[in-house]
This record gives structure tokens, sequence and C-alpha cells, in this order.
């Protein structure tokens, strides 16, 4: 999935360029770059499908030019992680009603890729012996708000357990109770599951959406698929993946896993993630010279030098035309931020 527009990453992460297309950390590789790179020790070339807005098909194509034009789902309208699995999970029916399929974000971090290996083996195993959609949970390290998390049941299989509940994004005083508890784990929105348990799951707790899908059965994987979803996805409600199934279904599980993972979601998670310096500074290709200055993230293109004194953990992210100042500890408030510069100047700086 690589449809999104990152805004909580403004304004590095822009419409035009959003930051799963972004190479984060010098390494000539994007987040999608790297997600591919990393499926591909699991899933044939051939196999792997993306979905992404259609205004990103040229960004796509040259990003990864070994995949098929064919797999490339392009959607005319953004309509959140339900229907675009759904329109995959259709897609991919079509070719092989018995598939089993992963389902990841194409922007999320991943440091320890051999554990992630075997974890995704080990619940292919599990997923294609049992009518079940499987989750991957992550141990949580702090009380973050950021994410949703998992409340785990009783054990399966080795590191699967049954789901209990499902709560998006706690305030931070929850937060600390569930990380306090041991009994809750971070949703990481990676998912497996058989084409099969997930179309039943659709019809059943999501009908509206696959009843849309249903009308067009006999054009899935054929010439006429393209047009049909012209005319179909917008009509699709614009709702996740978890509030459709997930937080309703009574098969579903998770794996608990510890493979270094980080949705990259915020400017705090990349700072999180990146080298720093001895002032516990980092900064993302550019120059940087400061004073007294301890905790911040320099992000800024086109080899301009910043120079700063007596700032700490801060985000500093200039973008050409937008330049963002704001402490790390207020970056939840960026969305807000995103919406006001909407209404100001429209889809300018945006």
């Amino acid at each position: 999935m690589c449809g999104g527009i990152g805004s909580r990453f403004w304004p590095y992460s822009r419409a035009h360029l959003p930051k799963q297309f972004i190479d984060f950390f010098g390494t000539g590789r994007s987040l999608l770059q790297m997600t591919y790179d990393r499926v591909l020790e699991l899933i044939p070339s051939e196999n792997v499908i993306v979905v992404t807005n259609e205004q990103y098909a040229p960004l796509v194509s040259e990003q990864l030019p070994d995949v098929r034009p064919e797999n490339v789902l392009l959607e005319p309208s953004r309509r959140n992680t339900a229907p675009c699995i759904a329109w995959a999970t259709y897609h991919i029916a079509a070719r092989d009603p018995e598939a089993c399929m992963i389902v990841t974000p194409s922007d999320h971090l991943i440091t320890r890729e051999q554990l992630f290996i075997d974890a995704i083996r080990n619940g292919f195993e599990f997923v294609e012996e049992r009518d079940a959609l499987l989750t991957l949970g992550i141990k949580p390290t702090r009380p973050e708000t950021g994410y949703g998390y998992i409340q785990v049941g009783e054990p399966v299989e080795k590191d699967i357990l049954k789901v209990k509940t499902f709560t998006e994004k706690p305030d931070l005083e929850l937060a600390r109770v569930f990380v306090e508890s041991g009994e809750f784990f971070w949703n990481s929105g990676i998912f497996l599951w058989s084409a099969r348990a997930i179309k039943d799951a659709l019809h059943r707790y999501a009908a509206d959406l696959a009843l849309e899908f249903d009308k067009g059965l006999n054009v899935f994987g054929t010439d006429g698929e393209r047009a049909f979803i012209e005319q179909h996805f917008p009509a699709c409600p614009s709702i996740s993946i978890d509030f459709a199934v997930m937080e309703k279904a009574g098969n579903v599980y998770v794996e608990c896993v510890n493979f270094g993972w980080s949705d990259l979601g915020t400017w705090s998670a990349l700072y999180d993630n990146s080298p720093k310096n001895r002032d516990a500074n980092v900064t993302q290709n550019c120059n940087v010279i400061t004073y007294n200055s301890t905790g911040n993230i320099f992000a800024v293109r086109d080899e301009k030098l910043v120079v700063v004194s007596g700032l700490k953990d801060y985000i500093i992210a200039d973008a050409g035309d937008v330049l963002l100042i704001c402490p790390q500890a207020e970056e939840q408030r960026i969305k807000q931020i995103v919406n006001d510069v909407q209404t100001r100047f429209d889809d300018k700086y945006l």
C-alpha cells in the first residue's frame, strides 16, 4: 500500500512526493524501494501488487521498474485502507482463489530484516491452515499515542495469540496503562491472511464495500477491471481495514514480533531511528552548525547551511517554499497545521 500523503511529515512529505517515495537515510533507496527489497525475500516479483493513487503512477514506475504494469493498481480516489485491500484481494483472487497474502504499508522501517522474514514465514504457515486474519503486533517500548494498540488473549501457537481488543491511538495516560500492563502490543498495520478469509470477512463486516466489488466479479483480472474501478471505487466508503473488519471479526490473531519496527509516521520516529552526533542532533543530508543546541532534527534541502543557537528538541524542516520550526513535543499538531495551511492557501504549499 503506497497511496498515502504522509501529512505528519509535512513539509518534507508533500502531495506530489509523499514520504514513501523519499530516501530519508541517504542509502539511495526510498522507503517504498526498501519495502519492495524486503518482500522479495518472500514473494516473487511477479506476485508483488502495488496499490497507489493514480497520481503516483510515474513515481512507482520509476522506483520499481521490475514490477509489471498490470501489478500496479491505480486508485482513482483516496478511500483509506479497506477499499485498497479489498481491490487487491479481488484482483489476487481472480488469479488464484487459494492465494495467501501479506499486506504491508510502503513506509515502514524494519531494521532486523531476517527476523521479519522468519516472522512472515511463520505467519504464512498459520494462515494457510486456518480461516484466520493475522496481524503483527510490536512490543511497545514507550507509551506512544500515535499508534493503535492490540490487547492479546490466549496463546494459540508460539508467538501467536488470540486478539481481545483493538484500541486506536489512546491518550498518554491510557497508553501508559497499556504499556505497564504487558497485555498490549502496537498494531503494525501488517496483515497476513488467505484471499478467501479476507473476502469472507469483508462480506460479513463490511458488506457495503464487498457488494460494491461483487458487482465486478467477472471483470477482475481482465481488460475491463480498470474501467470498473474508475466507476465504482469512488463509491466505496472511506474506512480503514481496522474499523471495517479487524475490530469486529472473531477470527483475528496477532503474531507478537520484535524485528526493529517503526512506521516512520512522525518526525520523532525519524529522529529515533537516525544516527546522532555528539550533541544528539540529527541532520538529514544537510550542513548544520549548532551552538548550545541538542536533540534537534534538521531536514533541509538544496545544500542550504543551517546555523542555530540555543535550540533544544526541535524539528527544523525546510522544503524550499516551506520552512517548519516546531518543538518535537508538539508534532502531533502538524496535521492541524497542514489543515490551517490549506484553509489559508488552498493546495499551494501541500
